[in-house]
């Protein structure tokens, strides 16, 4: 049984093989993709909790782009951001727009690992808001 979905961007292949594959050997569906556009196909298709994304990109979308059309498709899903140490500015911009955290590449996988549990805790706050509000609302009085 998988617990939650994460959804791992960034173009190096053997990165994503890899992350998604130790993901995936601990019960979470995970997903890769390589490139934000393919991120957002996808998350047009489906939703996810977490997504994993690395800042610089080539192509058409770097993560800050990518991540400002997630958090439209998606609001509520988790964004950890990968940056290298000379794009720390954009990570901290990446952080005003609504990412839960960046991390430094290249990143140990214990590193990565609680901050992805400590994301999906907050959208599974979130989530809990949510219903319960939608419950007080269908048993409110009239």
């Amino acid at each position: 049984m998988e617990l939650f979905s994460i959804l791992v961007v960034d173009d190096e292949e053997d990165f994503v093989e890899t992350l998604v594959n130790r993901l995936k050997k601990r019960t979470i569906d995970a997903v890769g993709v390589l490139s934000g556009e393919d991120a957002l196909e996808l998350l047009g298709k489906r939703e996810f909790d977490v997504v994993i994304l690395d800042i610089k990109m080539p192509g058409g979308m770097d993560g800050i782009e990518t991540l400002k059309e997630i958090k439209k498709i998606q609001p509520l899903a988790e964004v950890i951001l990968l940056t290298g140490h000379a794009s720390v500015e954009s990570s901290i911009e990446g952080m005003r727009l609504g990412a839960f955290d960046y991390v430094l590449k290249p990143i140990k996988l214990e590193e990565l690992f609680p901050k992805v549990a400590q994301a999906f805790e907050k959208k599974d706050v979130h989530n809990q808001k949510i219903r319960s509000a939608k419950i007080k609302q269908s048993l409110r009085y009239w």
